[in-house]
C-alpha cells in the first residue's frame, strides 16, 4: 500500500471545490476545508487550492502525524481505513476506533492487554495491533476492519441524528466511506 496512491483515491472520491449550505466546514476543495488550509499555510482562494497542497496536508496531517504508516507496516488495510475515517472524522477519532476495536477483539485480555482509549497511536497500540496480527492475521485484519467499520457507521448515523442537516451528507457517508 502506498500513500501517494491513498491521496490520489481520497481526493478523487472528495472531488473539487464545494460549499454546500449544510455542511459546517464551508468551503472545501479536493476535501480540505478552508479551516484546515488556512491552518497549514494556504492563503488564496479554495476555488484553486493547488492539488500539491492538498496532498501535502493530506501527507502530514493525516498519514505522517497520526502514525498510520507504522500501521501499515502491520495491517494496510486497518492503516487505509483510518487514513480515510481521519480526514471524514479527524483523526483521534479513527485512532479511538482502532484501540476500541483491539480491546474488544482481546478476548478479555488473554490475547494482549486492554488499551488506555487515549486515540493515540504509539507504541502500545502498535504493539496490540502486532500482537492481533500475529494470532489472527489477514483474515483478522478483516474481522478488525469490520469492527472499525462498524464504530463509524454508528458515528455517522448519530452524527445525522443529532443534527437533521446532516441527513444531507448520510448516504453519501455510508456508500463511500465505509466497505
Amino acid at each position: 500500500m502506498d500513500i501517494s496512491t491513498l491521496i490520489d483515491e481520497v481526493i478523487a472520491r472528495e472531488g473539487g471545490y464545494s460549499d454546500h449550505p449544510a455542511d459546517r466546514g464551508g468551503p472545501t476543495n479536493m476535501g480540505i476545508t478552508q479551516a484546515v488550509a488556512r491552518a497549514n499555510g494556504y492563503a488564496g482562494p479554495m476555488r484553486t487550492l493547488p492539488r500539491a497542497t492538498a496532498e501535502a496536508i493530506y501527507r502530514r496531517l493525516y498519514w505522517d502525524q497520526p502514525g498510520y504508516g507504522f500501521v501499515a507496516e502491520l495491517a494496510p488495510k486497518i492503516a487505509a481505513e483510518l487514513f480515510d475515517t481521519g480526514i471524514n472524522m479527524g483523526t483521534a477519532t479513527a485512532s479511538g476506533f482502532l484501540q476500541r476495536a483491539l480491546n474488544a477483539l482481546n478476548r478479555n485480555q488473554r490475547d494482549y492487554a486492554d488499551l488506555k482509549v487515549d486515540r493515540a497511536v504509539g507504541g502500545r497500540t502498535l504493539a496490540a495491533l502486532g500482537a492481533f496480527m500475529a494470532l489472527r492475521g489477514k483474515g483478522g485484519e478483516a474481522v478488525l476492519l469490520k469492527a472499525i467499520e462498524a464504530l463509524q457507521g454508528e458515528r455517522y448515523i448519530a452524527l445525522a441524528e443529532s443534527r437533521p442537516a446532516n441527513e444531507a451528507f448520510l448516504y453519501g457517508w455510508l456508500a463511500n466511506r465505509i466497505g
